[in-house]
This record gives C-alpha cells, structure tokens and sequence, in this order.
C-alpha cells in the first residue's frame, strides 16, 4: 500500500546513528530478521510496531520518528525476514497468506521481536504493539496471544478473529481505528469483533472515520485521507498518553 522510496528507507538504515537509531539483527527459529530500533532516551515507554504487507520499509520508520519526537521509543519489527520486502501484489499476498495461515509461527515471530526489543534496551515491560493494515491483524493476535503489553492499537487492520481464537487471554487494552469505507474490512467484521471483545470483557475502544478507505494512513497514497488520518494519530497519542508511563 505504501508508495514512498524504499532507497529512501535504505538511506535511513545508512544513516541510522544521525537518527539516533539502530538495525537490528535478530533470530526467529533459525531465521534471520531485520527490525529498526530507535529511541529518544532511555527507559523511554516503548512502541512496538508491525508493519503492513510491504514490509519494513521507510513508512514506519516515519511512524517511528513522529513517536520519537513524543518522547517514544519504538522497536519496529520485522515480520518477513531480513531482505524481504516484497513489491509486486502476488508476493504480498503470499507473504502474509503464509502467516495467516500459521498462526504459531506469526506469534512466535512477535515474542521474537519483543526480545529482540528487549536485548536493544526497549522498556518491554512499559509497552504497547500497534500495527498497520497487515500489521494491525498481526497486533490483534497479539492481543489474544495473551502477550503482556498494556495495550494494542489497530489503524486499518484486519479485524476477523480466526476460528477456535478469542480474547479470553487478553491483558491490555484495545483501540481500533477504522474507515469505514474499507472495502477490504467490512463494518460487520468491525462489529462482530466490538461483540466480542465485550463478550470477554475486554477494555477497549473502536471508532471510525467517514470516507476513510483502506490503508487511509499512508502518505502520499491515492488512499490517503488527511483529515482521518490527523484524528487517528491525535487519538493514538492520546491512548499512549493515557496507556503508558
């Protein structure tokens, strides 16, 4: 969904100690992985973010930059492996197919990023996983998961809970941040997910944008809608406000 440069990516992973910033190298079941880790102090209260199904490209570490300026560190992680930013539909598709498929596998590669965050000085135990499109269903299994995060934010993500899953282990909050004129996640999976996350008393809050489309956050996208994304982000850093310390 993304349309910015990814050299301009591989020109910030060039430059990353002027960011203050890191490339992180970690393993997952043998598997090499490539995060981005940057933080404006330490002990700093921690993001961690997935991406969407380009991968981790430059998008996120202008997310990671906007949070930084909060006070925010953020553990960018990397849900493909190391190199593997897919350009064409096809290798998306496969890429996150595979993952939807394997949900051991998506879950074991989230505790792999939080030890990795963990082993770069991020405040694992102060900490949040957001996500987009993509990222934002992987973030929600997070949540189920029964990670120990105080929170979990999804912007234009996949909202359907997988059969035989709930949100019975979930320990933090949740906040979802929808269009609702996502034509690729309907208002009913909105609403089902609202029934059940109620269902399991879970603490959260879902809200939704007129006119917004999919991947409405992006920049510089034909789907980008300022106004929708101006309001998520103001709430987001509302709930990280609020959410950790």
């Amino acid at each position: 969904m993304k349309t910015l440069s990814s050299l301009f990516f591989l020109f910030l992973l060039g430059t990353a100690t002027a960011l203050a910033g890191q490339v992180v190298d970690y393993q997952v079941n043998g598997q090499t992985y490539e995060g981005y880790y940057s933080s404006p102090a330490d002990n700093a209260p921690l993001v961690v973010m997935i991406h969407d199904w380009d991968g981790l490209t430059d998008y996120e570490i202008k997310r990671t930059e906007m949070l930084n300026e909060l006070g925010y560190a953020v553990f960018a992680a990397d849900m493909f492996g190391k190199g593997v930013r897919p350009t064409a539909v096809e290798d998306k598709r496969k890429m996150t197919g595979s993952l939807y498929k394997d949900r051991a596998k998506m879950r074991s590669l989230l505790d792999g990023a939080v030890a990795a965050a963990t082993s770069v000085g991020g405040n694992t135990s102060n900490a949040v996983t957001i996500g987009y499109c993509f990222g934002g269903a992987v973030t929600l299994e997070h949540a189920r998961s029964g990670a120990n995060m105080k929170g979990f934010v999804s912007f234009h993500g996949g909202l359907t809970t997988p059969e035989g899953q709930d949100y019975s282990q979930t320990k933090g909050t949740v906040l979802v941040l929808h269009g609702t004129a996502d034509a690729a996640v309907s208002m009913d999976d909105f609403a089902k997910l609202a029934v059940e996350m109620e269902q399991a008393k879970i603490k959260h809050e879902m809200i939704t944008y007129s006119g917004a489309p999919h991947a409405f956050t992006v920049f510089g996208s034909e789907r980008y809608r300022k106004d929708a994304d101006e309001k998520s982000w103001a709430r987001f850093v509302q709930y990280l406000n609020a959410t950790l310390k």
